[in-house]
């Protein structure tokens, strides 16, 4: 059996938006969802495959696992393989964030708490400060702590050594990890936005777990709109299933499922108010762009970090906004998408 290991708190922004991939309160039935072992992981084909031959590969070896690192937009699945890894490799699962390790004397804490062969999942890896980050590349390189004691010329530094264990990263952002520490993992994978339907038997597997009724109908159009991300779909579920047992027989329909999301403000392509709200500012104010993230953000009062890591990838994704050295445009399918005329604007009167 894997035990818990020490969780240390993490830091998380708060949101209300159905469509974003950031972990809220009431996660606590995603997490009772989330496989035990790679066998029950829906989706993401080849990263389980290498995966499986990294854990086997190690048990031959009787080693720990090299360490991982795995990013992508959030809602994929990153932390669900950091515990997946923990319970293939029988070893203990010790949880953190970049945010919350503030001193390096934090880190060591955590480092001296491990065991052979024990997994340290770091999550937002890429917020780690400078200082705690120099005492993770001997821990990750050499399995070894350096430590000074005393203070002025009296200071001396000795080296602990450490158990071999394995760092699992995880991140949304990883040009922003140091060339340094990204270096010292040895797999690195990108998590993909699911298939619709892949998020379909995910919805399935959810749907049976809350015991509620539905057709096929009905989960289509929930995966259709949960942008390609599982913590999405799961959500949207959840209030479908709200839906369907204040207005409706209780089942999740076809016409259940898209009278609720469409109430919910959330369209046919899984966009919700603040997805169109940034394709419109962009298109009335700026004349569909060029125009920089910093003005977009300004114009709707959201964060720029929210625009880049929230809204930005899956409009991306579908195509509906691009990425200039000038700054981001809105494309024809997002004018389409929006019923709006497009009018293709020459760059060159733009300059003048």
């Amino acid at each position: 059996m894997v035990c818990s290991g020490i969780i240390v708190p993490m830091m998380e922004k708060s949101t209300d938006r159905i469509t974003d991939g950031e972990i809220h309160p009431e996660d606590h039935f995603d997490r009772a969802l989330r496989p035990a072992n790679l066998a029950e992981m829906i989706g993401q084909t080849q990263i389980k495959e290498n995966l499986q031959i990294l854990i086997d590969a190690a048990k031959l070896r009787s080693e720990a696992l090299d360490h991982v690192l795995f990013y992508g937009p959030p809602g994929l699945g990153k932390t669900t393989l950091a515990h997946i890894l923990a319970t293939e490799m029988g070893v203990n699962i010790k949880v953190t964030s970049g945010p919350a390790i503030e001193r390096a004397g934090d880190l060591a804490a955590i480092l001296t708490n491990l065991h052979q062969g024990d997994i340290l999942f770091i999550d937002e890896i890429h917020r780690l400060g400078r200082v705690v980050e120099e005492v993770l590349y001997p821990a990750m390189e050499d399995f070894s702590l350096d430590i000074v004691i005393g203070k002025g010329p009296a200071a001396r530094s000795i080296r602990l050594k450490l158990p071999h264990f394995t760092v699992v990263g995880a991140t949304t952002r990883l040009a922003l990890i140091t060339s340094p520490l990204r270096a010292r993992f040895g797999a690195t994978y990108r998590l993909d936005y699911y298939e619709t339907d892949a998020l379909v038997e995910i919805i399935q597997r959810g749907a049976k777990l809350l015991q509620v009724a539905y057709d096929d109908q009905g989960v289509h159009e929930i995966a259709r709109r949960a942008r390609g991300t599982p913590r999405v779909a799961l959500r949207m579920l959840r209030r479908v299933r709200d839906y369907a047992q204040v207005r409706a027989d209780g089942k999740i329909s076809g016409l259940v499922s898209k009278a609720a999301l469409d109430l919910l403000n959330i369209d046919g392509q899984g966009l919700d108010e603040l997805d169109r709200r940034v394709l419109l500012c962009v298109i009335e104010k700026y004349d569909g762009g060029p125009v920089g993230l910093n003005t977009i953000a300004a114009s709707v009062s959201e964060e720029p970090d929210t625009i880049m890591d929230v809204v930005e990838p899956y409009l991306l994704q579908l195509g509906f906004l691009e990425r200039t050295s000038q700054g981001r445009q809105v494309t024809r399918n997002a004018y389409e998408h929006l019923g709006l005329d497009y009018l293709q604007q020459d760059s060159q009167q733009k300059l003048f």
